[in-house]
């Protein structure tokens, strides 16, 4: 019945009612902003990596260990740099 509305208040309302109403959008849609501005800062930080890190992000958020993913990736270099790179993604992200 609300369709996209916030409330309904049936006729006759008291103005305290109104304003009480118009106080809950008010919260409602600060806290819509503010969940935006996270996906928004989030998204730019994923669109800042480059396509190995993103390909790195992917792995690290599957869950597998920085060894599993130099051999996945097929890095033939030191643990240590396996490492530093996985760790580099997560810093840009």
């Amino acid at each position: 019945m609300k369709d996209g509305a916030v409330e309904f208040l049936p006729k006759p309302f008291r103005d305290q009612d109104l304003l009480d109403a118009i106080q809950h959008a008010l919260v409602i849609d600060r806290v819509a902003r503010q969940e935006r501005a996270v996906v928004a800062a989030v998204r730019r930080r994923y669109e800042s990596l480059t396509k190995r890190e993103r390909e790195v992000m992917k792995l690290i958020v599957s869950g597998l260990l920085n060894k599993q993913i130099a051999a996945q990736l097929g890095w033939q270099r030191s643990y240590r740099q396996d490492a530093s790179r996985a760790g580099h993604a997560q810093t840009k992200s």
